[in-house]
Parts: C-alpha cells; structure tokens; sequence
C-alpha cells in the first residue's frame, strides 16, 4: 500500500499567517470541485482567505466547462479564495500563469490566456471565477497541474508532466512552490493590475510570432499581449486585440 502523502499545510500557512492572519489551509482526500466549494462558501457570505486541496476530484472543471481529471498523486489541484477588489480584473488570469510558470521551471510555457505549456503540450490550466456578496468581491483560483504523465483521451491538446522536467517532484512539494509567490501576486495584481507583468509574460508567451487560429473563425499571427492582457493578433484586416477569455486559441503548426 502506498502511504497518504504528507501535505505541508502548517508550512504553507505560517508563510501566508503575517500576511493574512485569518487565511487558513485545508487538504480533502475527495470533493466534487475545490473552485466550486470555494464559490459555494463565498457565496454564502464566507470570506476567509482559504487555500483548499483536492487530492482526487470527483466533478473537477476546467475554462469552458471542459471536465478536469484529478487522481491522487498524478496531480496538483487546488483552489484558492481571496477577497479582492482590483480596479481592472484584466489579465489576471495571465499573471496567474505567470507566478506559477516562474515558480515552477525556465521551460515552463505559457498559453494565452491561462495555460501552462511545455513542448507544445499542456502541463496545467487555470479556472479564475469571482463572487461579489454584500458589497464584497471574492476571488477563486482553480490550478491543476500534471505531475504525472498521463493519457491524452478526449483532450484537444496532447499533456505533458511536470516530472518530465522535475522527476522527484510530488504533488505536495509542488504546491510549496506556488502557493505563497501566488498569494503574492494576487495582492500586488490587486493594487497594480497585470500591465507590470506583461514583459515577464512575453519571456514565456508560446504563441508570440507563431500563426494561430482561433475558436471564432480568426486567423493570424500572435503578437504577444497588451498591457490589459488581451491578446493581439495580426490579420488580414489588421491588429485585433482579443479579450475574451471564452475564446479558444491554437497554433497552426
């Protein structure tokens, strides 16, 4: 029998504890969706900053209402909620992906607007949705990471693992790598929105320069993004600026 992992939740939160002194960490063997949990709980009027782990998800979502598999150990998924007001929600998705990206490895990608990629094959994806109760506005990160390889059925995108580029990594010591930098930039993107982010993010852009087609019908070349984080792309009509995270973009080759 393989032993339970050991979860660094009392690590995670004495890091976190200065910073937010009413955050709390919490590790479930099994729920339906973390994300959906959180929005439940923000929803009926709980505000704590919580960071909540699934080790197996039994209904997890990805962008789009795509499904997202989760089995114990052969992935990272989590969600966490905090109360957040920025001016502009623009691009936050992207920092996410960026702060975990550079938590993460050099060679890890990025996909607008909330994919991490490497070789062209996707290692995670990022679910952002947000509550507004009372006056108040809650934000609920949803990450899921492959740690382990696995099968591509019914995926549009080939997966990759992290253990390709890490081999001793594990689901929990992958969560001590983002979890406080992502807490982190959460509360900066609050302040300073993703403009300060944005030449970081061409560093790891895996679309910039490359032709893309998109889930609208457009085709063109990336040209990396804005500093609200749209998209631009090159067509034959000229620059368009994409902002619409519930378009889907591809390369063509």
């Amino acid at each position: 029998m393989t032993a339970p992992p050991f979860w660094p939740a009392e690590n995670i939160w004495e890091q976190v504890y200065p910073l937010l002194p009413n955050f709390t960490v919490e590790v479930l063997p099994e729920i339906d969706s973390s994300n959906s949990e959180l929005m439940r709980r923000a929803r009926a009027g709980q505000h704590e900053p919580t960071l909540l782990v699934a080790e197996r998800q039994t209904a997890g979502r990805g962008r789009m209402g795509r499904v997202w598999q989760s089995q114990p150990g052969d992935s990272l998924t989590f969600s966490l909620s905090l109360p957040l007001a920025p001016k502009d929600w623009s691009g936050l998705s992207l920092a996410v992906g960026l702060s975990l990206a550079e938590s993460l490895h050099p060679d890890v990608g990025l996909k607008w607007p909330n994919d991490l990629w490497f070789q062209d094959r996707k290692l995670g994806g990022i679910l952002v949705e947000a509550a507004s109760m009372g006056g108040r506005s809650q934000v609920v990160v949803g990450v899921g990471l492959n740690i382990r390889p696995r099968a591509a059925d019914g995926l549009n995108t080939p997966p990759a693992a992290l253990s390709e580029l890490l081999p001793e990594l594990t689901a929990p010591n992958a969560l001590v790598r983002v979890a406080w930098p992502l807490i982190q930039t959460l509360m900066a993107f609050e302040s300073s929105g993703f403009a300060p982010l944005q030449n970081r993010f061409a560093l790891r852009d895996v679309l910039q320069g490359r032709a893309v087609h998109t889930s609208d019908g457009q085709q063109g070349v990336a040209l990396g993004v804005g500093p609200g984080g749209a998209l631009r792309l090159q067509t034959e009509l000229g620059v368009q600026d994409i902002h619409s995270a519930e378009i889907s973009v591809r390369p063509l080759t």
